[in-house]
């Protein structure tokens, strides 16, 4: 049986400007195209969790699905962003196609069911304290609304203060409840809170765990990026580079090919 192609959920960590979308979902469509997999564009309306109240934290939902909508209709991507409260969801819902939801929220047995009944995609990311067989009361909760689109995320584990870790085990281990694991390697490099109102992160460390995990067998990539990460308003320290996104995706496949993980 073929192997369905990688999958890349990928754009800045939150919804800057429309200019800013743009100029990274028409590299991303780019990328797709050459390299023949499918892409979706994430990004927040609102980073509810950042470190500091001062923080910028993004558009709005209004403006931030209006953001998302004209993605989705210019470039032709599937578009994906996360929700922070139950009633959300179904706003969210009439516009993307995957909803998210955040790691530190993956226990929030009401945000989970408003997700699912929406009847979209359902991305979980496990959290930082949770272990991978954790993930499956997560499920259950999903498919208790008879939603059986669901996508696990692995982010990284906490590492004592100020660090993360990620357990390649967990990842077949996850796989191993029945759904597709995508692995998150921008967050899993952060250092949570190390820059006392912010995450700093180790960006450098992003495509050799990404390699990793695809030696390791996942079935897609979740990556933020930005044409200049020092530049970018949330997630400054780990956000990948744009102009080095191709060149890393098609590393993966091939790791992907030759690693016969996921067959």
């Amino acid at each position: 049986m073929q192997t369905k192609p990688l999958l890349f959920i990928a754009g800045p960590c939150v919804i800057e400007s429309k200019a800013l979308c743009f100029a990274i979902a028409q590299e991303l469509k780019a990328v797709s195209e050459t390299l023949n997999v499918p892409v979706v564009f994430k990004a927040s309306f609102d980073k509810a969790n950042r470190t500091s109240k001062d923080s910028f934290r993004g558009l709005g939902i209004r403006q931030g699905l209006e953001i998302l909508n004209s993605v989705k209709k210019t470039f032709g991507l599937r578009v994906l962003t996360d929700i922070h409260t139950p009633d959300q969801a179904a706003i969210v819902a009439k516009v993307v196609d995957i909803i998210q939801i955040p790691a530190f929220l993956s226990r929030q047995t009401d945000l989970i069911i408003a997700a699912a009944k929406t009847g979209k995609t359902i991305n979980i990311k496990k959290a930082q304290f949770a272990a991978p067989e954790d993930m499956e009361q997560i499920i259950k909760k999903v498919l208790s609304t008879n939603n059986k689109k669901i996508m696990l995320t692995e982010r990284g584990a906490s590492f004592g203060y100020h660090n993360l870790v990620v357990d390649m085990r967990g990842l077949p281990l996850m796989r191993s409840l029945g759904f597709p694991v995508i692995f998150d390697a921008t967050h899993a490099v952060q250092r949570p809170g190390m820059g006392g109102t912010v995450s700093l992160g180790d960006r450098d460390m992003v495509a050799p765990l990404a390699r990793a995990a695809a030696g390791a067998g996942v079935d897609g990539f979740f990556l933020e990026v930005h044409p200049d990460p020092a530049k970018a308003k949330s997630d400054a320290a780990t956000s990948f580079p744009l102009r080095q996104l191709a060149s890393l995706v098609k590393t993966l496949i091939k790791i992907d090919a030759v690693s016969g993980a996921r067959k």
